[in-house]
């Protein structure tokens, strides 16, 4: 078999984890996107590799900063401290380490309502809040995830153009 067919078949799957790992934050799924894309171009030596690395990191790079940008600017605008978001990641990554997989994500809620009473001071507002900002952070990994996907249809295209000029 052709090394550049296996290459190719290890960056494809490496893309479809990446792409997952947005949603499911277990694996930094954009970068392990990008990575799997310079890997490719790396194996087809070719300028078309070059040009989907190239396409595909941008895409990458736009989710990474839109992610970023829309989940902050929420967040920024209900007032909600970072710090409740970090509470929220540690419980998550003790949730996984209990209960893997749905620990993550029940982790994460319950850390950020927890930082939210504390700083709210009552449930009502603390569980506003803690909506608000899981609608944010769902909002930021749609917008990667979009970009993510671009990526990987970048990368599907230039493998069409790569194996049928070849």
């Amino acid at each position: 078999m052709d090394a550049q067919l296996i290459w190719t078949v290890i960056c494809g799957l490496a893309i479809l984890v990446g792409a997952a790992g947005v949603i499911i934050p277990v694996l930094p799924g954009s970068l392990l996107v990008a990575a799997s894309l310079l890997a490719w171009a790396f194996a087809v030596g070719q300028p078309a590799g070059w040009v989907v690395f190239g396409v595909g990191a941008a895409f990458v790079a736009a989710g990474m900063l839109s992610g970023a940008v829309l989940t902050g600017r929420a967040m920024k605008a209900r007032q909600i401290p970072g710090r409740s978001v970090v509470a929220g990641l540690v419980l998550g990554v003790v949730g996984f380490l209990v209960v893997p997989f749905v620990g993550l994500l029940l982790g994460f809620v319950l850390g950020l309502f927890l930082a939210e009473l504390v700083l709210q001071k009552s449930v009502k507002p603390a569980v506003s809040s803690s909506v608000a900002a899981l609608k944010a952070t769902g909002l930021g990994m749609l917008a990667e995830f979009g970009f993510a996907s671009l990526a990987a249809g970048t990368w599907a295209a230039g493998v069409l153009v790569y194996f049928l000029t070849r």
